[in-house]
């Protein structure tokens, strides 16, 4: 029987692509969904999950050195349109978003070594695990919004995930 991360790499992958060479992110990446922990594939919809060409558990890499700080949870590569997509399966409660918004911020920066230079995660999703209780949802969404994160709800659907970029 073959090892999960021993199959030959998709063509499109946008998140090995995003990478530096020197990066000891690259080793960390598997195909399709498969770094997603047991029971996350769940929340994207069924449909769109062979949609995805390799993830990376940026949670698990950086838990090493970054104990104490925010970690976002996963780094997917959207093949349609070899975009990099941010997911964080979190709870949705109104005093979890500034938790959301901080992991954002302290992923970036644990990142910011890894990428290329041209490369940028298009979308950061927030899907929430579990009932959502928010005070002011308008509110939070504004909050969100203005920090580039979007929150999807209990699955991500096609409408959340980015389409390709119009040739110029």
């Amino acid at each position: 029987m073959m090892a999960r991360n021993s199959r030959k790499p998709m063509k499109v992958s946008p998140v090995r692509n995003s990478l530096k060479s020197s990066s000891f992110l690259i080793e960390r990446v598997q195909n399709r969904l498969e770094a997603l922990r047991p029971g996350d594939q769940e929340y994207i919809e069924s449909s769109l999950r062979k949609d995805f060409a390799d993830s990376l558990d940026i949670d698990e890499a950086f838990r090493k050195g970054h104990e104490h700080e925010n970690r976002w949870d996963y780094l997917l590569g959207y093949s349609p349109s070899a975009a990099l997509v941010a997911l964080e399966p979190h709870k949705g409660e109104t005093h979890e978003v500034r938790i959301i918004i901080n992991k954002k911020k302290a992923a970036e920066d644990q990142l910011k070594d890894h990428l290329k230079a041209k490369a940028r995660i298009r979308t950061w999703l927030w899907v929430t695990t579990g009932r959502r209780d928010f005070a002011d949802t308008e509110k939070m969404l504004r909050l969100l919004d203005q920090h580039g994160i979007t929150f999807v709800g209990p699955r991500v659907l096609a409408q959340h995930l980015p389409r390709p970029l119009a040739n110029h």
